[in-house]
């Protein structure tokens, strides 16, 4: 048997009784958190499936907004994370819903704050894992296991190509990447997972392409 992580062999340091309904909730959030790229003033949390039951007792709550003030799993601050949210100005609204066909343990997080506002849409599935199903609106779908470029674009011909070739020059291999868009020539969205860290220089390459209206670096590792 082939392992993806060590998260399929041991599980991650997590504070928590589970690692579904705690690690994984922690790591969509974190993953919302640096998708905004700033500290949110507003959050918007909906629970779907078991989530939805169990969010409470099980902590799943104390668990994503941990996430969403950027603590790793193991951080004991997770325990107080609502305390915190309350003292950092952070507003707190959650809700559940019924979503049919979703992952049992799927949480939808909606931040705001100055300069702008993320959709992301999340599933733990166990192990400390995560599938990221739906970010700001595209079906898009990532693992957060590795450094992670979420680029928002025009849809116009050769945009991927330029991606790909930055990527390329800087000898930074892609081990995953996914678009969506809204429709030709509309809004488009692109998730690139990288093998290793993306250094500075070709995040701000990126950044500069034509068409390119916002990045957003994401490293959960």
């Amino acid at each position: 048997m082939r392992f993806k992580n060590v998260f399929s062999i041991i599980g991650p340091a997590m504070i928590g009784p589970s690692s579904s309904h705690t690690a994984g909730a922690v790591r969509i959030g974190r993953f919302a958190r640096q998708l905004l790229g700033e500290a949110p003033f507003e959050a918007r949390i909906c629970f779907y499936g078991s989530f939805a039951e169990t969010y409470q007792g099980h902590g799943t709550d104390l668990a994503t907004v941990g996430g969403i003030l950027d603590y790793r799993t193991d951080d004991e601050r997770i325990r107080n994370s609502l305390q915190n949210a309350e003292e950092a100005g952070l507003k707190l609204d959650f809700t559940t819903g019924v979503q049919p066909g979703a992952h049992p343990n799927t949480v939808k997080i909606a931040l705001t704050a100055g300069n702008g506002k993320v959709e992301v849409t999340g599933a733990s599935i166990g192990g400390g894992n995560i599938a990221i199903q739906g970010i700001n609106g595209f079906e898009v779908k990532c693992s957060g296991e590795l450094p992670t470029l979420v680029i928002e674009h025009a849809d116009r011909q050769g945009m991927l190509a330029g991606i790909t070739a930055l990527f390329s020059r800087e000898d930074v291999n892609i081990g995953y990447i996914i678009t969506d868009r809204k429709g030709r020539t509309e809004e488009a969205l692109t998730v690139v997972e990288a093998d290793g860290a993306i250094p500075g220089a070709l995040i701000d390459a990126v950044e500069k392409l034509p068409h390119v209206s916002r990045v957003a670096y994401i490293d959960l590792t």
